[in-house]
């Protein structure tokens, strides 16, 4: 795109945006991430030219009206959180809303495969961990998987491992975007084999109670860590109007954000796992409030948030 057309493109949004008084804390910091991905094209395409001059010099005035005179890193993490990774996550609302169906077609076919071959769930799920969770089911206690090492050893060792999985779902994205669906599918899969497990034992209801616990923070962040894979390979598949090597740093740094924005949500998910779920043969009612608490907030925070910023940044438009 010639520098020209590039400006007359984006300069009627950039002349509503130079009227920064008076704007809400939640349009300033949309404003922000926009001015910046402008800002990055400008810099990669038009370097030295006028319109990055211009940029860089009203990017300034939001930095200014953001953080006003203390730019200290601790304001600039809640920013983001409370700002720019929720806006970011409704941006791409689409993409994670079909990993989401994606994730649940898989369960599905874990359930229909488990269904029909016995052997199916000890192929996904391996015969250590089938046969330890029989001996468990036989000796009354159905989830003593998760009471069998100390809390606080097991909770770092869940925590990471949950980390490690969703930026390996992440960065299979560069896979063209295939490498992420297999994960996606994969975990899907677990999902629904290890459920329909529970089902042919009689304890669905136990193991709902018990398991999603801390599998609703954990499943849905590993879902949204898929779909910043997504994010990443389809921006190089579909670059649009943009070259498309810009477009996939433009998709990776996207997606990093959104990875990195999950974070505190597997080190919830990991503590529930580690303190809350062992205790759920004894006290399933704790399970069961545990489980209420965390769909409130992913509710909250994931879906209605996101969708209450982008309406404030809306209104503060017209």
């Amino acid at each position: 795109m010639k520098e020209a057309k590039f400006v007359s493109k984006n300069k009627e949004k950039w002349e509503k945006m130079e009227k920064v008084n008076h704007l809400d804390a939640d349009t300033l910091a949309s404003n922000y991430v926009i001015l910046s991905d402008d800002l990055s094209y400008a810099k990669t395409f038009y370097p030295g030219s006028d319109v990055v001059k211009y940029l860089n010099q009203l990017i300034a005035v939001y930095q200014i009206n953001i953080y006003g005179q203390d730019q200290s890193e601790k304001k600039g993490i809640i920013a983001f959180w409370m700002h720019e990774f929720p806006l970011l996550l409704y941006r791409e609302r689409r993409t994670l809303l079909f990993a989401l169906l994606f994730f649940l077609f898989s369960a599905l076919i874990g359930v229909f495969s488990t269904s029909k071959d016995d052997t199916f769930v000890r192929l996904i799920l391996g015969d250590a961990y089938v046969d330890q969770t029989l001996n468990n089911i036989a000796n009354g206690t159905p989830m003593g998987v998760y009471s069998s090492s100390d809390e606080g050893n097991m909770f770092f060792m869940i925590t990471a491992n949950n980390i490690k999985v969703s930026f390996i779902a992440f960065v299979f994205g560069i896979l063209f975007s295939v490498g992420t669906l297999w994960m996606l599918f994969a975990n899907g899969i677990m999902l629904g084999a290890f459920q329909y497990f529970f089902f042919q034992q009689g304890l669905l209801l136990h193991s709902v109670m018990s398991v999603w616990a801390h599998g609703t923070f954990e499943i849905t962040s590993i879902i949204i860590a898929g779909g910043a894979g997504l994010v990443m390979g389809n921006s190089f598949l579909f670059p649009g109007t943009y070259k498309r090597s810009y477009s996939f740093r433009q998709g990776a740094l996207r997606g990093i954000k959104i990875v990195t924005g999950l974070i505190p949500f597997f080190i919830i998910a990991g503590w529930i796992e580690s303190f809350i779920t062992r205790h759920a043969d004894a006290y399933p009612v704790v399970g069961a409030a545990a489980i209420l608490l965390s769909l409130g907030g992913v509710i909250g925070y994931f879906v209605l948030y996101p969708y209450y910023l982008y309406k404030n940044e809306t209104n503060g438009k017209n």
